[in-house]
């Protein structure tokens, strides 16, 4: 009997030793650490495009949302999604992992890996505005931008950006249903308002060079979970 005792005692000492080493993780640290693999392989494929050279045009000087738009395209082009869906589904097999917690895995590490605009766009006239156009709403970083400066076309400030956020709704030609990126912005009342429901292309922006370094560039996980 003491013998028995004794060597649970050493196996119980054994485990908070390994544990406060770091070599035992929980189960959400063993599936951020796989997932962080293969999201780190989808932010290189999209690096390999990057950064683009984006040209500003205007008054006040706005940096092309045409740009923007076709530098996101090609990065997007760049990643194997359907390759990359593949190596999280083995993932989560092998580990009999549940989906919540593997999507939340991968919502994180997408997060954490998101690139900032300095490393997305070469742009020579750092007085130029940042276009506040729906694709770069679309994948823009949860906080990012928050409280910059906001101007409209015209060149007059409106107020401080307060946050993006997405709906959808039904396409009145296609009847399917479509995500729509806007955005809020605090006026100088301290009023909240919301940026209208159209195509916002370069209708507002923020100072390129109080956003040129904070996270602008996050991919989605729409393609890399399949639905079983």
């Amino acid at each position: 009997m003491r013998g028995m005792l004794k060597s649970i005692f050493l196996v119980a000492m054994a485990t908070v030793f390994f544990a406060g080493a770091g070599l035992c993780q929980s189960p959400s640290e063993d599936i951020k650490a796989k997932v962080d693999v293969v999201i780190s392989e989808a932010y290189q494929s999209a690096s390999a495009v990057l950064p683009y050279k984006l040209k500003a045009g205007g008054k006040p000087k706005m940096l092309s949302w045409q740009g923007i738009e076709k530098c996101f395209y090609k990065a997007y082009e760049r990643i194997d999604w359907d390759g990359l869906a593949k190596k999280i589904k083995k993932i989560r097999d092998e580990g009999r992992y549940q989906r919540i917690d593997v999507l939340n895995a991968i919502e994180a590490s997408l997060s954490e890996h998101a690139l900032p605009f300095n490393k997305i766009f070469l742009v020579k006239n750092t007085e130029a505005l940042l276009p506040l156009s729906n694709s770069i709403l679309r994948s823009l970083p949860e906080d990012s931008l928050m409280n910059l400066p906001v101007y409209d076309k015209s060149g007059k400030q409106v107020g401080t950006f307060a946050g993006s956020y997405t709906y959808e709704k039904m396409g009145n030609i296609s009847g399917n249903m479509q995500r729509h990126s806007l955005f809020q912005y605090t006026d100088m009342n301290g009023k909240i308002h919301s940026s209208s429901d159209r195509l916002l292309l370069d209708s507002y922006g923020v100072p390129w060079k109080d956003a040129m370094s904070q996270p602008g560039f996050r991919l989605s996980s729409d393609k890399l979970m399949t639905k079983h």
